[in-house]
């Protein structure tokens, strides 16, 4: 079954350049799993719900993130049973940031999976991922006179456009400390310090420093 999923959400994901493509899909499932290894949580839902988890995402799929009607579509050609269906899409409803409106999973299976989603959008492939969202989205790389905005709420954050730079400060400098896991804290402790790394270096050669 989830390679059937796998292979579903490449046909969703086949076009995108923004960096919530297949190959992101492929490497939260992947995080998700070894996570939820080590956590003890149900690895058929966890699994379920991180490779279906942007099939309806709001960015990509305006028309079909409220009813999630993708995910749904796929699990009952599946014939899954409601219960897990209603599970994976609670799941699902949970995952994304949303500033200061951000939700922590309440089960140990939505938490593995939105810990494997957040390690994805830090480190190296964070940060090439950042960038790719921004030129798709014509932002700037950065601004010096854009200053990045504190505690925004999901509306603000939603609405919010400036330049890629600005998105290191006011979203992923954040996710090392809103990890569910222990095991998710470990590895984004890595992660964490070689984006900070990053930031720096970009300023100091951004100044003609280095």
């Amino acid at each position: 079954m989830m390679e059937r999923a796998l292979a579903y959400v490449r046909t969703l994901f086949e076009k995108d350049s923004s960096g919530h493509d297949f190959a992101h899909t492929l490497r939260v499932y992947k995080l998700a799993v070894r996570i939820a290894e080590q956590e003890g949580a149900d690895i058929h839902i966890v699994s379920l719900a991180a490779i279906l988890h942007d099939a309806d995402d709001r960015k990509l799929f305006p028309e079909t993130a409220k009813t999630k009607a993708h995910a749904v579509s796929f699990m009952r050609q599946e014939h899954l049973d409601e219960d897990t269906i209603a599970r994976v899409v609670h799941i699902i409803d949970q995952v994304s940031f949303k500033g200061t409106d951000t939700e922590i999973p309440d089960t140990m299976e939505g938490k593995c999976v939105q810990d494997a989603d957040r390690l994805d959008a830090i480190g190296a492939i964070g940060i090439a991922r950042a960038f790719a969202y921004g030129g798709a989205h014509g932002r700037l790389l950065y601004d010096p006179d854009d200053a990045p905005l504190a505690e925004m709420d999901y509306e603000m954050y939603r609405n919010h456009k400036s330049a890629t730079l600005n998105h290191f400060y006011e979203k992923l400098f954040l996710l090392k400390g809103m990890m569910n896991t222990e095991t998710a804290r470990a590895m984004a402790e890595e992660r964490d310090r070689y984006m900070h790394g990053f930031v720096e270096r970009f300023l100091q050669e951004w100044d003609g420093l280095s």
